[in-house]
C-alpha cells in the first residue's frame, strides 16, 4: 500500500486527491498526487469497472434496481480505496444516465451512503451538467498538449455511454455543447442487430447527424486545427487501428492517427459481429456490444471535422474528464 503524502492543510506538498467518474457504461476512479505549484498529476491508482449504470435508461426513464446496486457495490469498494490511499480530497461526478434518471436521487444517496463510512459527510456527490461535464474534460485532456507539439485550437470530443461533450478551445473553454448521442444509448434505441443492419445504421446516423447539427450550432469547427479523441469508445478504437496485442494506455495515450485511418478502423468494428469483437485482445467485455455504435458516432464526428476544418491527424487522449475531476478536487482543496 502507497502511504499519503499529505494532508490537506500542507503547503507546497503534493495533494493527494481521489477522484471518480461515474457515467452511463462504466465507473472509474482515479487516486494521484497533485503537484501544487505545475498543477501536475502523478497517478497512484486508476480503475475502471464497466456497470452498465444507464442500462434501459433511454427507454424507460429510471435507472434499474439491479444496475443501481451494481454501480453501489463498486462506489463502496473506491470508497474504501480512496481511504486506504490517503485521500484527503475526493470528488465523485456523475454524468448522463443520472442526469436523465427520474431516480437519479436514490443513486446520490447510495453514493453519499458508500462513502459516509469512510469520510464521513466530506463528499457529496455530484450530478453535472454537460456544461460541465465538457470543461472538465477539456481541462483533463489538454493539459501539457501544447508541451507535446499538439498545437490548438482543439476540439475535444468525449464521447460516453449515454452523452458526447464537444469543446473547443485553446488554453481555456471557448465553446461546449453536450448531446445524447451515446454509445449505449445509439445501440438501444437502434443497432440492435448482430451485426446491425444497413437500416439501423441509417437510422443511427440519421440521430448522430442531426445532434451534431444542434452541437455545431453551439461550436464552430472551423479554424480547428487538432482533433482530440476521449473515453473508451475512441481508446478502443485507436487500439484497434494500431492492431495491439493486448489494450496498451501507454501507446494509445497521445497516438495520432490519419483520419481516414481511423475511419477505417470505425467501420470495421461497426461491421463486426460481436462474437468477432469479443476475440479482440483489446477490446474489453463491457464494450463488446455497444463499440460498434461507439464506432459510428466517431467516424461521424471525424468526418464532419475533416470537412469543416481540413484536420490532418487525430489525437486520442488517456487523460479526460476523470483528470479533470482530480485536478477540480485539488482546487476545491
Amino acid at each position: 500500500m502507497t502511504t499519503p503524502v499529505s494532508t490537506a492543510g500542507s503547503t507546497g506538498e503534493p495533494l493527494r486527491v481521489g477522484a471518480i467518474d461515474c457515467g452511463t457504461n462504466s465507473i472509474r476512479l482515479l487516486v494521484a498526487d497533485v503537484d501544487p505549484a505545475s498543477g501536475a498529476l502523478t497517478d497512484v491508482l486508476r480503475r475502471m469497472e464497466i456497470v452498465r449504470l444507464g442500462h434501459g435508461v433511454d427507454r424507460t426513464g429510471v435507472i434499474a434496481p439491479e444496475s443501481m446496486e451494481r454501480t453501489l457495490a463498486v462506489t463502496r469498494e473506491y470508497a474504501a480505496a480512496c481511504r486506504e490511499l490517503g485521500a484527503t480530497r475526493v470528488r465523485f461526478v456523475a454524468t448522463s444516465a443520472s442526469r436523465d434518471a427520474r431516480n437519479a436521487a436514490d443513486f446520490i444517496e447510495g453514493v453519499r451512503a458508500a462513502f459516509a463510512e469512510h469520510f464521513g459527510s466530506e463528499v457529496s456527490p455530484e450530478v453535472v451538467s454537460g456544461d460541465e461535464e465538457a470543461a472538465l474534460s477539456f481541462a483533463g485532456a489538454t493539459g501539457g498538449l501544447a508541451a507535446r507539439g499538439v498545437c490548438g485550437p482543439y476540439l475535444v470530443v468525449d464521447l460516453g455511454g449515454g452523452s458526447t461533450e464537444l469543446v473547443r478551445g485553446t488554453d481555456h473553454v471557448e465553446a461546449a455543447r453536450s448531446v445524447d448521442i451515446g454509445c449505449v444509448r445509439m445501440t438501444e434505441r437502434h443497432l440492435v442487430g448482430d451485426p446491425p443492419t444497413d437500416a439501423e445504421i441509417a437510422a443511427a446516423t440519421r440521430d448522430i447527424d442531426a445532434a451534431l447539427d444542434v452541437a455545431e450550432s453551439f461550436v464552430p469547427l472551423e479554424g480547428v486545427a487538432t482533433l482530440v479523441g476521449l473515453a473508451g469508445s475512441v481508446t478502443t478504437i485507436t487500439a484497434h487501428l494500431l492492431r495491439l496485442p493486448a489494450y496498451d494506455p501507454e501507446r494509445v495515450h497521445l497516438a495520432r492517427s490519419a483520419p481516414a485511418d481511423m475511419v477505417v478502423a470505425c467501420d470495421e468494428l461497426l461491421a463486426m459481429p460481436r462474437a468477432q469483437r469479443a476475440e479482440l485482445p483489446y477490446v474489453h467485455p463491457g464494450r463488446v456490444d455497444v463499440i460498434g455504435a461507439g464506432a459510428l458516432v466517431w467516424r461521424r464526428v471525424v468526418e464532419r471535422v475533416v470537412d469543416r476544418a481540413g484536420v490532418t491527424e487525430v489525437v486520442t487522449s488517456e487523460h479526460d474528464i476523470l483528470d479533470g475531476i482530480a485536478l477540480s478536487a485539488a482546487r476545491r482543496a
